[in-house]
């Protein structure tokens, strides 16, 4: 791509992390998928995280608006801003969507999540080396939730058309999103707020389970513990 164009994606990138912010304001009461939106109703879930879990889009709609913002203004052309741009174009882009969709059908929703997901981890280790605070601090933070949010779908689907009973579902997905955020952040080697997230959420099951599913909250907090060594080592690298 031209050089002569990367201002004009950086605009393009600040744009869509501002409609991904407007977004849950244009859909009104979503609050995760309904129980009835699956032919085997989802009470309860225990591979779903505590609700006060997803205060966290708040910061991250905030801290993407802000790092772009300033990449926009202070980082243009830069090559390393640019690489990253491309693909978090892409996962904003989709995630603008996410909502309506996921009104409508949490099959839909399910494969758009892991869409922003790839993209997103694109995005995040092509993210600058320099300007960490506003590029790959909330780039990490967003990618990490979606992460963990990309295999609770994954479980809610497969508990609610059968394929799995819930609580093996939350095991089997728990573990694949404790194993893909040690992976990432191991991989990775910077951004720790990647692996912040990924524990964040799964402080947030094992809460949501403590009186209900014990071997979920126990798996959920072993994932935190082994997921802190990755993302302390990237914190002291920082």
């Amino acid at each position: 791509m031209s050089p002569a164009l990367r201002p004009a994606i950086a605009l393009l990138c600040f744009l869509l992390a501002v409609a991904f912010a407007v977004s849950p304001f244009l859909v009104e009461g979503f609050a995760g998928f309904a129980p009835d939106q699956f032919p085997i109703r989802q009470d309860n879930p225990p591979v779903q995280p505590a609700g006060y879990a997803f205060a966290i889009w708040s910061v991250i709609y905030g801290w993407l608006i802000l790092g772009l913002g300033w990449g926009l203004v202070r980082a243009p052309r830069d090559g390393q801003w640019h690489d990253m741009r491309l693909p978090l174009c892409i996962s904003l882009a989709v995630g603008s969507t996410w909502l309506a969709v996921a009104v409508a059908s949490p099959v839909w929703a399910t494969v758009l999540i892991w869409v922003m997901l790839i993209a997103a981890l694109a995005a995040l280790f092509m993210a600058p080396v320099a300007d960490t605070p506003w590029a790959a601090l909330p780039v990490g933070l967003y990618t990490g939730w979606l992460s963990a949010a990309a295999c609770v779908s994954l479980g809610l689907l497969s508990a609610g058309y059968g394929w799995l009973d819930q609580q093996t579902a939350a095991l089997v997905f728990v573990g694949i999103a404790i194993f893909i955020g040690c992976f990432v952040q191991s991989a990775l080697r910077r951004a720790p707020t990647y692996g912040m997230a990924v524990i964040w959420a799964l402080v947030a099951v094992a809460v949501a389970n403590r009186d209900a599913v014990q071997v979920v909250a126990w798996l959920a907090a072993g994932g935190v513990v082994v997921l802190l060594v990755p993302t302390l080592a990237a914190m002291r690298r920082r």
